[in-house]
């Protein structure tokens, strides 16, 4: 059976084995904790993350709050338009919300790929754009829809979310306060 990257790169192109290999030969795996922090908010990161195993909450501190702003699962990219700045520090932090191992991305290699293997750059670019495609839908959701709707996608999504993570970081990412979340859980159940 292939590696889950193989897998996930196959969805937008047929691999042969020499660039199969070539892939296999470059990665990087880490692993990771529950609670370990992947990346700090303001650390310089130049790197991309695929998640092999576990999953991964993404936060920004605002006045002294964790805000919530991705839950990231297996076998999705983790990749910050800012990685690609000469400042190239994370905006935001990354910790793992139960054990994790994930691939990581650089662009030094990703570099030695393309001129290995010039459809790379297309393949490449095909995985940042579904990457990016899916958060600009979130940030469109954000401004156009309400709170219970984010929650209702969130379940829709992210079912396992639930067991993993305190309300709180719920609420923080769908744009409320517990105490909402908690009326929106109840509204929800009273349809039912």
């Amino acid at each position: 059976m292939d590696h889950p990257l193989i897998q996930y790169f196959s969805t937008f192109a047929i691999l042969s084995p020499d660039e199969k290999e070539a892939i296999l030969a470059s990665i990087v795996t880490k692993n990771f904790t529950k609670g370990e922090m992947i990346v700090k908010e303001g650390q310089y990161n130049k790197d991309s993350f695929f998640i092999l195993e576990g999953s991964v909450r993404q936060f920004k501190i605002v006045d002294g709050e964790e805000i919530t702003t991705h839950f990231h699962k297996k076998e999705q990219w983790i990749i910050s338009l800012t990685s690609f700045t000469n400042n190239a520090t994370a905006p935001e932090s990354l910790v793992c919300i139960e054990d994790t191992s994930i691939v990581v991305g650089n662009e030094q290699k990703g570099q030695e790929l393309f001129k290995q293997f010039p459809r790379f750059e297309t393949i490449s670019r095909a995985v940042m754009e579904t990457v990016f495609s899916a958060q600009q839908q979130w940030i469109s959701s954000y401004l156009t829809e309400s709170p219970e709707m984010r929650y209702l996608k969130l379940i829709e999504t992210h079912p396992d979310i639930f067991q993993k993570m305190p309300q709180y970081h719920i609420a923080s990412y769908i744009g409320v306060k517990p105490e909402s979340l908690s009326r929106i859980r109840k509204r929800i159940a009273e349809k039912k």
